[in-house]
């Protein structure tokens, strides 16, 4: 399918026109059909000479109904612009030509109406020469008459030729469907229409609606008056939506493929209009179907910042169109750079940011974005609309390469520096790690480990951290000189401290494992238990605390916690009577 929509000054026989190529009446509501003009956005159909079907978005051409033309233009690729010969170029043919210009609209025609009343030269050379400047640029144009039938082949014919020209749609792509129109059907429920630019639809098919929390169900999918088990890019469809009451979603709104797009209330963009420094504060965005009101700060020349009366759903490479409604004066057209901008907290942030947007030029780039941001996880990136084909550097997280090695180094020399100020501890906690480095996840630490460090009991060190600083070891060595031939004596508290070992040195020694502490201040020799097992194991079974103490010559103050973690280790087990066991 191809889809056109309409565009051109009210009552110069747009909806005529399209009555006569369609046998169909685009003005739905009586109203319009009353006053003759197009107040609300139409559509109908009809066969081209090739087989290919064009459907019609017909627009209003008044200015009072703008937005709504703006509404029907937005997700559409390409525009009829009708220019009537007895009126030539007017006021709206103007306005509805700049907002073609501002959305980037590339693919037209121009059809030029009433050619049985007057020489539709003179309209045509003039319409021509102002499509000529815009995006549209050189375009076809066919003389017709709505009334008489005159040149409507020719137009069919153009219409072919045009539908040959657009690019083909991308049909593996998410799918973002702007709601132009919602109402019910008794029996089906909640119904809503759009323009399919790319994606497919299936009937069973969950999707999100933007700003809402909850999924939807595609119930049913009509396109071309007809029930289909699936539409695909570009199409006109209708969409009814299981269980959603009508009154939850209306024109502005998207139905987006989940997980697929970031809805963002803050964009960066590119304009191409009037001066960035001569905007008003206040103006309307229009994108898709939406039309939202903005608060406009400029950041340089061309390239501005937008707050968004409510998020949407938006991409980097946007297209959409910037208009002042009290002026009825479009703006210009904007380009979405970034929807996700950096904070413009500090002093002289606004001029920095404007020279780092003056090199993008909204095509999404991973290396690019990568370079920009430094750490980010894929998924956001693909929500932002930026292809994603490199590897992750942990789980979902992608950094820039030079940002990444970068931080490994900075990862070694934070480990280097803890060592020297605590030297003490076996490593640097991840955590701590993590802070210093301002990472947001700690599986990027760990990731960033390299040897000779590791990771050990959540702490980073190099691979020999348990070794003893040279003060701990000399101590150590005293107290196995001491005690040697005595392992079952533990030093008190002053000798301890008079061998070198206060509390933070007892706990690198006992992190080592050179030495084994029973409780608070109570500490052996690593071998202790073995060696104690044994000398119990030659006792009469069972025996009790007091014959332990004798055999293994030493204080109550260390034979009671040294059963009590033998007890805990299964090497000995205590009886009901006190009495205990030796376990073999």
């Amino acid at each position: 399918m191809f889809v056109v929509a309409t565009a051109g000054h009210v009552d110069h026989g747009k909806s005529t026109l399209v009555r006569a190529l369609t046998g169909m009446e685009p003005d739905r509501w009586a109203e319009e059909r009353r006053r003759g003009m197009t107040i609300d956005l139409g559509f109908a159909w009809t066969t081209l000479p090739s087989g290919g079907t064009v459907a019609f978005v017909d627009v209003p051409g008044h200015e009072r109904f703008v937005p709504n033309m703006l509404a029907g233009v937005g997700p559409v690729p390409a525009a009829l612009i009708v220019v009537a010969a007895d009126e030539g170029w007017m006021p709206q043919s103007a306005e509805h030509l700049a907002a073609l210009d501002a959305l980037g609209v590339a693919y037209g025609l121009l059809a030029v109406t009433r050619a049985d009343l007057a020489d539709p030269g003179p309209a045509t050379a003039r319409a021509r020469a102002e499509i000529a400047e815009t995006s549209l640029g050189a375009v076809p144009a066919v003389a017709v008459s709505g009334l008489t039938g005159a040149g409507l082949p020719e137009l069919r014919a153009a219409l072919d030729r045009l539908a040959a020209q657009l690019p083909a749609p991308v049909v593996d792509d998410p799918v973002r469907l702007w709601v132009d129109r919602s109402f019910t059907v008794r029996g089906s429920g909640t119904v809503v229409t759009g323009t399919l630019g790319a994606g497919r639809l299936r009937v069973g098919d969950e999707l999100e609606l933007a700003g809402a929390d909850e999924p939807v169900r595609v119930r049913g999918l009509h396109s071309l008056g007809e029930a289909r088990p699936e539409a695909v890019a570009v199409a006109r469809v209708a969409v009814n939506l299981r269980g959603t009451p009508r009154d939850r979603l209306g024109r502005g709104d998207a139905l987006l493929t989940p997980g697929r797009f970031h809805h963002t209330d803050l964009v960066d963009v590119r304009l191409a209009g009037d001066p960035a420094a001569d905007l008003p504060a206040t103006l309307t965005l229009h994108v898709g179907s939406a039309a939202v009101p903005v608060r406009v700060r400029p950041l340089g020349p061309d390239t501005v910042r937008l707050r968004l009366a409510r998020p949407l759903p938006l991409l980097v490479g946007d297209r959409a169109l910037l208009r002042d409604p009290g002026r009825h004066h479009v703006s210009g057209g904007v380009r979405v750079l970034d929807v996700e901008p950096p904070p413009l907290a500090r002093r002289g942030a606004a001029a920095a940011r404007a020279q780092v947007l003056a090199e993008l030029d909204g095509r999404p780039d991973l290396a690019g974005e990568l370079r920009r941001r430094r750490l980010i996880r894929a998924g956001a990136l693909i929500r932002m609309g930026v292809p994603v084909h490199a590897e992750p550097v942990a789980g979902d997280w992608l950094s820039d390469p030079d940002h990444w090695r970068r931080l490994g180094e900075r990862l070694t020399e934070e480990v280097a520096r803890h060592a020297r100020e605590h030297p003490l501890e076996p490593g640097m906690p991840v955590d701590a790690l993590r802070q210093r480095l301002a990472l947001p996840d700690r599986v990027l630490v760990e990731a960033l480990v390299r040897p000779p460090l590791r990771i050990h009991a959540g702490r980073v060190g190099a691979a020999s951290a348990n070794a003893l600083p040279e003060p701990v070891a000399l101590a150590v060595q005293r107290v196995r000189a001491e005690y040697g031939d005595r392992p079952f004596r533990a030093p008190e508290a002053d000798r301890l401290v008079d061998l070198g070992l206060g509390p933070r040195e007892i706990g690198a020694a006992v992190r080592a494992g050179a030495l084994l502490r029973l409780a608070d201040n109570v500490v052996l020799l690593p071998d202790a238990l073995d060696d104690a097992v044994r000398v119990l194991a030659g006792l009469p079974q069972p025996f009790t605390l007091s014959a332990a103490r004798q055999a293994l010559d030493t204080t109550r103050r260390v034979a009671v916690p040294l059963l009590e973690l033998l007890d805990r280790r299964g090497a000995t087990r205590r009886l009901p009577d006190d009495a205990r066991i030796v376990v073999t």
